[in-house]
């Protein structure tokens, strides 16, 4: 049964940290980017930095703001661990570098052309890892967290993961049958559902974004399509191309939708839960802690 404390403070929470978060990244890109233009004049490259590290910055200090002004907290999942965020960035790349492999190894995928390392795949990296971390601050930062508090781990893990899975959809629009719209949608909530395991885990957005971005990155380098977008593989060091069906290959939307790694993104959600609950990193309707597995002792 829900707590009816707790979900009136999502009802109202929700939409407030959203439009706070939102609301600063519309801001800065509408009213500060263009002042800062007008006053200092900077080239293409700078301002394109400017950007970059502004939208990540106002994202980053208003869910900071809404978290110590509404919430009355400390804002413990935006603290620095450079240990945690590297193994969240390595363990991102291995997994869907494992997959890739496999699917290179059979020939369900093949090198064409080896360009070398792009001018502008060092922008890529710094694009992928903001938008990674605005996604992780809306998802797991807001929506899984407040979910969470109103209706425990596991039933927020996954209302958010369908959320994060659904708005994926537009990415393949259009060019997509329905199979591949089914695959994208069940792809799409494994990933959310593995995103968030890492976040329970973890506890810290930096370490989900990093684990996040890492996956994203590594698909590009290997010049294959990422959540159906195919923006950056003019960048990708190497250029492949498909040698297979869809539900193999992953179609329209990338190595994401293939079967292999469907399977082993569900392998990693369930190992990833098992040690979240035997941490005792979950917790039940109310903001308890559920036992842990194997351990009575809290983290």
């Amino acid at each position: 049964m829900l707590h009816r404390q707790r979900v009136k403070q999502l009802l109202v929470r929700l939409p407030l940290a959203t439009a706070a978060v939102l609301g600063s990244v519309h801001a800065f890109r509408l009213l500060v980017l263009p002042g800062i233009q007008s006053v200092f004049q900077p080239g293409d490259a700078v301002t394109s930095l400017v950007r970059r590290v502004g939208i990540l910055l106002s994202a980053v200090l208003a869910y900071w703001a809404y978290a110590r002004l509404v919430e009355k907290r400390s804002v413990r999942e935006l603290r620095p661990a450079p240990l945690a965020i590297v193994a969240g960035g390595v363990s991102g790349a291995v997994l869907i570098l494992s997959s890739m492999l496999l699917l290179f190894a059979i020939g369900a995928y093949e090198v064409v052309a080896y360009r070398g390392v792009q001018p502008g795949l060092a922008g890529v990296a710094g694009l992928i890892f903001i938008a990674a971390m605005l996604e992780e601050v809306v998802f797991r930062g807001i929506l899984f967290r407040l979910l969470e508090n109103a209706c425990g781990t596991i039933a927020a893990l996954w209302l958010q993961s369908i959320v994060f899975a659904l708005l994926h959809i537009g990415n393949v629009e259009g060019r997509a049958d329905t199979q591949e719209l089914v695959t994208t949608v069940l792809s799409g909530v494994l990933l959310g559902a593995l995103w968030t395991a890492v976040f329970v885990c973890s506890r810290n957005l930096w370490v989900t974004a990093a684990n996040h971005a890492a996956w994203n990155f590594t698909i590009i380098l290997a010049g294959l399509p990422l959540s159906g977008l195919d923006d950056w593989r003019s960048q990708a060091p190497f250029a492949s191309e498909y040698r297979g069906p869809a539900w193999l290959t992953g179609g329209v939307f990338g190595p994401e939708d293939s079967v292999l790694t469907i399977v082993l993104v569900a392998a990693g959600v369930a190992a990833t839960l098992y040690w979240a609950k035997a941490k005792n990193c979950t917790v039940r309707i109310g903001g308890e802690h559920m036992p842990a597995a194997t351990s009575t002792s809290r983290p």
